[in-house]
């Protein structure tokens, strides 16, 4: 019996480590662009390109050939149809399907992706030996930038280099060469595969056609030896970090090394987040999500709290954070990684406030463990802090300033700076300038960190937050989203949204007191709560969109106008537990109401994983990227910080030292 179709239609991750991966449907069908079988980062960790999209597969017995590859072609044909063939699938350890055929035979087919190297291993293998069986295999090849399609063409080459078990194909001179290397025969039979149909691109206003080269077949008995096959991306220096040896040699090497590495994760859900920490250079950064981030700096600090902090890994936190102290420019961080010939974007009015707190979070988990930081990077630490709270304070980029009252005044017409930051053409679609409340929260939280270094930063806190209780009450019982609204003395805008949480949780200290916490945390679960996180507008306020579908501009139209976000999850849960005072009970009752059915998401579209975004409304279906780092980073963080013992709101002041200074 075959799997179920929405199972079939279910995403599969595998990353490696340098901001490439694999990617496609347990069905085997491609449905975006961006489903991959070799797609490396030619400029880690971006500049990624597909260099082999897929394959096709048979099993071949006296004379009968049975597909085990599934593909869809325009307008809607599934041909040939493997998927109707398979009877169980898992991702862990890593993607493993199981084919029967209509005589019983049974096959495995598993598809692992080596860590840190730009490359992708396939093993298929008999559970029972048959004798008389073999494995066919055509690569579909495109060599193309990931965000890109690719068409028949009379530039690619369509030549092979062949020597024993080794096939060097290069169909454009502009990217890097394919390497094959497989315990089998290949003979050299190039043909062109056209009209592939793109499910998920063409649902998503896109172009959805695409033609992709196959260079040949390989061919394997299968009986009791497994089909090897591994495809690595040339490296400048013409190696392919594959090794010398035999395709067994190097096949059962590598699975080994992976099967240890990824066994000595403690937890899925730490596994799931590996996959978002790469290497930059001789660093270390987070990829914001597959199938199309790469590294920005807001997504950065968020996820980093629960994908390096919560987890342990404050080597890799503390190099994500030095990359970034020397970034810092007139207070500000780039909203994206500076990459080769381009210059930084500054849009970002969060990103260097959310610095400063995983800095701060840092360096208290480091003093925590008894570990110390050395002297100049301390120094490198603090004096970004300090740089980001001085350029705040006298004003910077896009009228960012701090006013009289202590809080900060952020935005011009055209640009997008907080979280919530679609734009279609010239429109912000929520442009939010003026006073943002969880802008305010993160303020006040980094002049608290501030005043740890200068007592100066700590009077004015205490104005700041003097005003904020002042400001944005509304009485009807929740936090107004924006004052001094539009740049106007006075005006608000109190659209009900989940923004208002970060004055109560999700930061070190909340800037509201208990009962109008309790307000706001009770307001927030009847209007926003749903099992996949808040939404991002409550229903009925104008502008309410209860599905995230449609072209480029539907979707970004609504993509934070009731479009929940899992990743405010952690803010909503913590404030929900320190509004009743942290105990073991508020605690297990969280875990069972909010944080247990979050669990439940993980398989629904990317498999291990939570998605970027849900509908607004039922059966809340995920959306946007399938493979999202702050979803996964707070899940961890809940998971291993707030619900892991009590949450006390934190004294008025702390100390972050984290070793000698």
């Amino acid at each position: 019996m075959s799997l179920p179709i929405d199972r079939l239609a279910t995403e599969w991750l595998e990353a490696d480590g340098l901001g490439g991966f694999a990617s496609g449907t347990v069905g085997g069908w491609r449905t975006r662009r961006y489903h991959g079988l070799l797609t490396p980062a030619v400029l880690p960790p971006s500049g990624r390109a597909v260099l082999v999209d897929g394959f096709e597969a048979w099993i071949e017995r006296e004379g009968a050939r049975v597909a085990l590859s599934t593909q869809r072609y325009a307008p809607d044909i599934t041909y040939p149809d493997g998927a109707s063939r398979i009877i169980g699938f898992t991702h862990s350890p890593w993607p493993t399907w199981r084919f029967r055929l209509e005589d019983g035979l049974e096959v495995v087919q598993e598809i692992l992706v080596p860590h840190e190297r730009s490359a992708v291993l396939l093993r298929w293998s008999l559970p029972q030996s048959v004798p008389g069986v073999r494995l066919i295999v055509r690569p579909l090849l495109s060599g193309r930038d990931s965000h890109a399609l690719h068409y028949e063409n009379s530039v690619a080459r369509t030549d092979a280099e062949s020597t024993g078990e080794r096939v060097r194909w290069r169909p454009y001179a502009g990217l890097p060469a394919v390497l094959s290397l497989a315990n089998a025969s290949y003979r050299h039979q190039p043909a062109w595969y056209r009209n592939f149909l793109l499910e998920e691109d063409r649902a998503r206003g896109f172009e959805y056609r695409t033609d992709l080269l196959s260079p040949g077949e390989l061919s394997w008995p299968i009986n009791g030896t497994p089909a090897l096959w591994l495809l690595a991306a040339e490296q400048p220096n013409g190696e392919s970090g594959l090794g010398r040896g035999t395709a067994t040699r190097v096949a059962t090497d590598l699975i080994e090394e992976e099967r240890a590495r990824r066994e000595a994760f403690d937890s899925t859900l730490a596994f799931a987040g590996d996959a978002y920490i790469v290497r930059r250079g001789e660093g270390k950064t987070i990829i914001a999500g597959y199938p199309w981030f790469t590294d920005w700096g807001r997504d950065t600090f968020i996820a980093l709290r629960g994908l390096c902090l919560a987890t342990g890994r404050l080597d890799d936190a503390r190099a994500i954070l030095l990359e970034w102290a020397g970034l810092v420019s007139q207070g500000m961080l780039p909203n994206r990684f500076l990459e080769q010939g381009d210059e930084p974007e500054f849009n970002s009015v969060d990103a260097s406030l959310w610095y400063v707190i995983a800095v701060h979070e840092f360096l208290e988990r480091m003093t925590a463990e008894g570990r110390r930081l050395a002297a100049a990077e301390r120094r490198s630490l603090e004096q970004a802090v300090t740089a980001i709270l001085e350029g705040y304070s006298a004003g910077t980029r896009y009228g960012i300033r701090m006013d009289a009252s202590g809080l900060l005044d952020a935005g011009v017409p055209g640009v997008q700076l907080t979280w919530m930051d679609a734009k279609v053409g010239d429109w912000v679609v929520t442009p939010r300038i003026g006073k943002p409340v969880e802008v305010q929260a993160l303020w006040i939280n980094a002049l608290r960190i501030g005043a740890l270094l200068d007592e100066k930063w700590n009077r004015i806190a205490e104005r700041a937050t003097a005003a904020f209780g002042a400001r944005f009450w509304n009485e009807s019982g929740y936090l107004n989203d924006v004052v001094d609204n539009d740049g106007r003395t006075g005006a608000v805008d109190g659209a009900f949204r989940p923004n208002q949480l970060f004055a109560v949780g999700g930061l070190p200290w909340p800037v509201l007191d208990l009962a109008r916490g309790r307000a706001v945390v009770d307001a927030v679960e009847a209007k926003l709560w749903t099992p996949m996180g808040p939404r991002s507008l409550a229903p009925g306020e104008p502008g309410y969109a209860p599905r995230y579908q449609g072209g480029p501009v539907e979707r970004d139209s609504s993509y934070h106008q009731g479009t929940v976000w899992p990743w405010l999850a952690g803010p909503f849960i913590e404030a929900w537990v320190r509004v009743r005072g942290s105990t073991p009970q508020a605690i297990a009752e969280a875990r069972e109401r909010f944080f247990a059915p979050l669990l439940t998401q993980l398989e629904r579209s990317g498999l291990g994983h939570l998605a970027e975004i849900a509908d607004a409304e039922a059966p809340h279906t995920p959306r946007g990227c399938p493979f999202q780092a702050w979803s996964m980073g707070e899940l961890l963080r809940l998971d291993r910080v707030v619900l892991a013992a009590p949450v006390a709101p934190r004294p008025r002041r702390a100390t972050v030292s984290g070793g000698a200074r």
